[in-house]
């Protein structure tokens, strides 16, 4: 296991805190608040913890969490059974103080597990939907009330639908947030052909608008252009990009992910459902139950299922609705995700 930065500074975190919870006064000051070094070694302590499990022992986010809010939890309910006067203060600093975060870290659970959870846009391949930097949210709820972690339905509340912008983790490393638009269902036949987009023979109906150009992910200072197209898809209207001398599908790039694919020891059956033509005109799939073919809107631009294959229902996070704010461009702040 090889440690980085980040896990380096979670290790010293944990040592710098317990060297404080050690050498803190262990006595509440003259207003009834531990002290400063005793609540701040409590903390680094916390954090680093955090750190370690989600950097060095790579628990998801959500693991991380319920595993904060079960123990902070039990301690919050040791503290209630072990007070028998409310009036008279816990002189356990440690029952006391770990009790005082359960209520917090329970909300923050409960918010970003079952109702929406904020994600940033990290690239261009939403574009021009979703730019680099939006700040969106994402309906927990949408696709069933799901049980943490195994993220299988618990309660059904509805389903994922074609032309939804859902937010799931990469097939390749679950830790990894994807997003993009669900083009195929469980039954579906999906063909992307000389880049026109047809779904068990209904085709997308994409009107050229006007040109578009964005900077570059890696080189912002150099700008990337393509055609802006207005899309309708199972009953949906949104904007797509081409570029017109690009293929359907990158056989170099394409090869290059079943490399990598092949190297990490990655296995996905939709090999057995697809097929493309070798020229990258043409791809072709039958997708599996239980499953999804996304793709990119930026459609020449994005990692999608045409490279990495489908994405399983028990990958699914949300469906993305609203964008709540973007530094470098306020203007798009309060848009809905169509």
């Amino acid at each position: 296991m090889e440690l980085n930065t980040i896990g380096y500074a979670a290790i010293g975190a944990i040592i710098v805190g317990i060297v404080m919870l050690f050498t803190g006064s262990k006595q509440r000051n003259s207003d009834g608040e531990w002290g400063s070094v005793l609540q701040w070694g409590y903390l680094l302590v916390m954090v680093g913890i955090f750190g370690v499990l989600s950097m060095i022992l790579s628990w998801s986010f959500t693991a991380v969490l319920l595993s904060f809010t079960l123990f902070t939890g039990a301690v919050w309910a040791w503290a209630k059974i072990g007070k028998k006067d409310k009036n008279i203060l816990d002189n356990n600093h440690f029952r006391d103080y770990m009790s005082g975060f359960f209520p917090i870290i329970a909300v923050v659970f409960v918010l970003r597990t079952f109702v929406a959870e904020p994600f940033q846009i990290p690239s261009s391949s939403m574009r021009p939907n979703l730019v680099k930097g939006d700040f969106i949210l994402v309906n927990k709820f949408a696709y069933g009330i799901r049980i943490p972690v195994l993220n299988t339905v618990l309660i059904p509340t509805g389903t994922v639908q074609r032309g939804d912008v859902a937010v799931f983790n990469f097939p390749v490393d679950p830790k990894t947030n994807y997003i993009k638009r669900i083009v195929g269902v469980g039954g579906d036949v999906v063909e992307y052909k000389d880049k026109i987009l047809t779904v068990n023979g209904q085709t997308e109906q994409d009107n050229l608008l006007d040109t578009h150009q964005y900077p570059d992910d890696t080189h912002p200072q150099t700008m990337r252009e393509a055609q802006r197209f207005q899309a309708a898809f199972a009953d949906k209207s949104f904007e797509v990009l081409k570029v017109a001398d690009a293929l359907s599908i990158e056989p170099q790039t394409f090869n290059a992910y079943q490399h990598e694919l092949s190297a990490r020891g990655f296995s996905n059956d939709w090999q057995q459902h697809c097929e493309f033509a070798q020229d990258g005109s043409a791809f072709r799939c039958k997708v599996p139950e239980g499953k999804y073919f996304a793709m990119g809107d930026n459609r020449d631009n994005s990692a999608d299922s045409r490279y990495w294959g489908f994405v399983d229902d028990h990958l699914i996070v949300g469906k993305a609705f609203f964008i709540w704010m973007n530094f470098g461009n306020m203007g798009r702040i309060g848009k809905s995700i169509q």
